[in-house]
């Protein structure tokens, strides 16, 4: 039996944590961006198959996404868990949480990023793959704060460059929560 959900096309502010949260950043946009990024990538590797590797948790849904897009013969995917948020902002130090198992030796890399802010996060990743002896390592971010970045550079693939300000939705959470939100929220200004 199949279920059928009706879905607002309205956008209405959400509160976490006593905090209220605006819309951003439409579905039907996020989509369209993945699909220009999917489009860039099967372009780029389209003698390669390469490794994409997820950081969760905030990056499985922007995941799936693109690696549902990307039709490579042979497609991976493999996970690799990073935390350096607490709450709405950066703790600064990053630690390593679940491992990547999978031989990169003479592979090409791509991490999958749900965002990237200050890059430390990026920066230590690719630190760690670097060890790996990979053949390449590009990084696809769903989201970028040109503005927010101290360490590394820009992702080669990002699907929005966005201010420096605190958004959940779409895999991004506040403390967990709302990861399942299918559009992207901005914390509200007063």
């Amino acid at each position: 039996m199949v279920t059928h959900y009706h879905v607002s096309t309205i956008m209405e502010n959400v509160v976490y944590q006593g905090m209220t949260f605006e819309p951003f950043i439409r579905r039907e946009e996020i989509q369209k961006q993945i699909q220009r990024l999917a489009d860039e990538i099967m372009r780029d590797y389209k003698d390669d198959n390469p490794l994409f590797l997820c950081v969760l948790n905030g990056a499985f849904v922007f995941a799936a996404d693109l690696f549902r897009l990307c039709q490579f013969p042979k497609s991976e995917i493999a996970f690799i868990r990073f935390k350096s948020y607490e709450g709405t902002s950066s703790t600064g130090e990053v630690q390593q949480i679940l491992g990547l198992n999978e031989d990169i030796t003479g592979r090409s890399v791509i991490i999958v990023e749900d965002i990237v802010d200050t890059g430390v996060t990026a920066v230590q990743l690719r630190k760690v793959l670097a060890e790996r002896n990979p053949k390449s390592v590009k990084m696809a971010a769903l989201l970028f704060k040109p503005a927010s970045l101290k360490q590394g550079t820009a992702p080669e693939y990002v699907g929005f460059n966005i201010p420096s300000r605190f958004i959940l939705g779409y895999g991004l959470d506040i403390d967990g929560m709302a990861r399942n939100l299918p559009d992207i929220y901005v914390l509200k200004q007063d």
